[in-house]
Formats: C-alpha cells, structure tokens, sequence
C-alpha cells in the first residue's frame, strides 16, 4: 500500500481587502500567538476580511499527481503556497512527508545576480540536499536543462523560458518526495513541455505530485485525481478527472461574436439542427453524442466568387483545431457564385465527447485554380455535446468489440 506523502484535512485561509486593516489584524494575531492565546477558529470575518481558501481536504500517496484547477482567483496558488510553507493557514491541518520541492513561480528561489551553476546549489540546499548530492546531480541537472554555455552567466539574464528549464531540471533531478507544480510549464517550449512530462512518468512511482494548472490536457495527461475550485472552495473532489474538467469548462461562457463581413461576402446566417431542433440565437445549442448534426449557412456574396469553397474547421474546448472538412467541391460544383449562398453540411453520427466544441468558418474564391480566402469566421457558432461517458478526449468511437 502507498504512503500518503501529503495530508489536507479542512483547510481554510482568509485574506484582507484592505491594506492597513491586514496589518493590523495580522500584528494582533501574532501578538495573541507570541502570548500563548490561540486564534479563536470559527467563521467569523472580520470587516474587509474574505476566505481565499474554504475547507479543503484531500490526501496524496506517493505514486499520485493530484490536480489543482479552476478560473483564476479561485485559491489554487493560495492552497499551494500553504503547501509549500510560504503562508500558514487559519484554520485546518497540512501533512507533508519528505524533502519538498516547488515550482509554485517563475524564477522563485533564484537569486537573480548569481549564476545558474550557483542557483543550483543555493535550491538544492533549500530542498534538504548536501553539495554532495548536488554535485553528483549537476551534470544531469545542466544537462536535462538544456541551459548549455548560459549556466555560468547571472540568472538575471536569462528568458523566461530558461528560468523555467532551470527550475524544472533542479527539482525533478534531485527527486524530491512532494513535487509542487504551479503553471509554470506553460512558459516552456512544446518540446521541453514533453520532456518534462516523460520525466514526470518516470517519477511518478517515488513522488506525489501537486499540479497546478489552467492547461487541461496537461490536466489530463497525468492527473489521478483533482479538485476544482471556486472562490476558494471546493467544487469538485476525486478521481473521475473528465468528470472535473467538464465541470470546469461549465464556468464558461462559449459565446460566439458578431459576424464580420469583407468587401467580398459575409455571413448573413448560421444556425445548428438535428431531428427537430434547431439552435435559437445566443443560445447554446446541445446535441447528444452519436446525433445527426446539421449546419445551415446562409452567406451574402457582395461581389462574383469564381468557384467559390468552404471550410468548416471544429475546435475543441480549448479552441484547438482537432478535425476540419475541406470537401465542399467534390459534392457542390459553383462554377461563379453572387448574392445569396445557401448550404447544408450535415454529419450522420457525431462521435464526439462530451463537451463545447466551436465551428470556425472560412470562405475560398479559386480564380485561376488559385486558393485565396475571402473570409474566416473563427468560432462563428458552439454547441455542447452530451454523453453517458465522461473523457477528455474531443473524439470518443464507438467500435464493435469482440472477444477472441
């Protein structure tokens, strides 16, 4: 059975709005503590006081990554600095066993006039490792870094970018019992992202893991768990993280934005259907996984379009593009199009998960066999897919399965 490296029970922390009242009740706070009088613990706020953090409890066993998310301002970099023994909390308890290491900020713990070679005794210190552990750390360290001939010059010159390898690399060489991760990966390139992420699996068997961040693919790469939060409490808690992260994405507003028009076209009109629905507008439209889905477009062509195509482009909830249709003159066959185009593209079984997806729209004029845009409506309208599974994936198939 797996230690529990990391134990949260009903944590709460509360902040001031105001400036010169903070300071006050913090030096009557710490006078009642240096005098041996414990802080009533109740729920009670003082004037210009709000919980940041609200009751939050879980456990982490060595082997788990544990996700943090929700919108900003919900006290997730709050819960992590509790964590890591930058703030204390007012109320509640925090269990953490072995050496910690934290990555809760870019360049936190660097001493931006030392070089990178120094920094990285100065963390390694900070994390419980003598210089002889260090120094049969360094080379990995420098290499996995992929700082190079910049690990001798002054921190303060490097790029975010660096800051962040350097960073990485320290904690994840040295092989700290707790890792604390706070968005921060997002400032690395997408190769360094992956190489964190290999190291990241080759560490999850002797490490717990607290990840932190608003990237839910990443969320979903290698969380085993997560809670979401939401002005400081806990809105959701366990270990069905598609089930979170869809929960997250509710706190959303997918809305598409007004149709915009070049001197060539614009779209006049675009709406959903399946079976006997159809969308309203500013309504969302909600369809169910394995549906008929039907898009109606209505385009004004100002002036003569030579073979004109379109391209129906879907996103998913991050409004990456994940599948885009590019047929549209293999089935219509416009050889000079003017005034009003009307078309209907429609999909026989949509096999996606659950969740919004966007439709991005972009018109092509093929004079001369030359593809040029005319105009790109991005995200021109979102629908909400529904499904009895939940999964992070934008695809979910439905293949017929055999045994033997």
């Amino acid at each position: 059975m797996p230690e529990t490296l990391i134990k949260v029970e009903n944590v709460s922390k509360k902040f001031c709005l105001d400036l010169k009242k903070s300071l006050w009740y913090g030096l009557k706070d710490m006078g009642k503590e240096i005098l041996g009088q414990k802080t009533k613990m109740d729920n009670t706020l003082r004037d210009k006081e709000f919980w940041a953090v609200k009751n939050i409890s879980f456990e982490v066993k060595r082997g788990e990554c544990y996700g943090i998310i929700g919108r900003n301002g919900a006290g997730k970099s709050t819960l992590l600095r509790m964590l890591n023994g930058l703030i204390k909390p007012d109320e509640g308890r925090i269990e953490i066993h072995g050496r910690i290491g934290g990555l809760i900020e870019l360049g936190a713990g660097f001493n931006p006039i030392l070089t990178g070679r120094e920094n990285i005794f100065n963390n390694a210190a900070v994390l419980g490792f003598s210089k002889d552990e260090t120094r049969e750390k360094l080379e990995a360290i420098i290499e996995f870094s992929e700082i190079g001939a910049f690990i001798d010059t002054p921190v303060q010159n490097y790029s975010s970018g660096m800051k962040v390898r350097l960073g990485f690399a320290v904690a994840a060489q040295l092989e700290p019992d707790v890792l604390l991760i706070d968005e921060v990966l997002a400032v690395g390139d997408m190769g360094f992202v992956f190489k964190c992420f290999n190291k990241m699996d080759e560490l999850l068997n002797k490490t717990a893991f607290i990840f932190v961040s608003h990237n839910m693919s990443q969320v979903s790469r290698i969380c085993t768990g997560l809670t979401l939060m939401d002005c400081g409490k806990p809105v959701f808690q366990g270990a069905e993280v598609s089930e979170g992260i869809s929960l997250y994405y509710n706190f959303f507003d997918f809305m598409a934005n007004n149709f915009v028009a070049s001197d060539l076209a614009e779209i006049e009109e675009i709406f959903l259907s399946s079976k006997n629905r159809r969308s309203i507008k500013q309504e969302k439209f909600e369809i169910n996984h394995g549906d008929e889905l039907n898009v109606h477009l209505k385009i004004r062509i100002n002036r003569a379009i030579i073979k004109p195509s379109l391209t129906l482009v879907f996103g998913d909830k991050e409004q990456r593009s994940f599948g885009d249709v590019l047929n549209f003159q293999d089935y219509i066959h416009i050889e000079q199009a003017s005034g009003i185009l009307s078309t209907t593209a429609t999909f026989q079984s949509i096999q996606f998960g659950q969740g919004v997806f966007s439709i991005t729209i972009a018109l092509f004029d093929n004079t001369d066999n030359i593809r040029k845009i005319v105009f790109r409506k991005q995200s021109a309208i979102y629908f909400k897919v529904f499904n009895k599974t939940h999964g992070w994936a934008p695809m979910q198939f439905t293949p017929e399965w055999k045994i033997g």
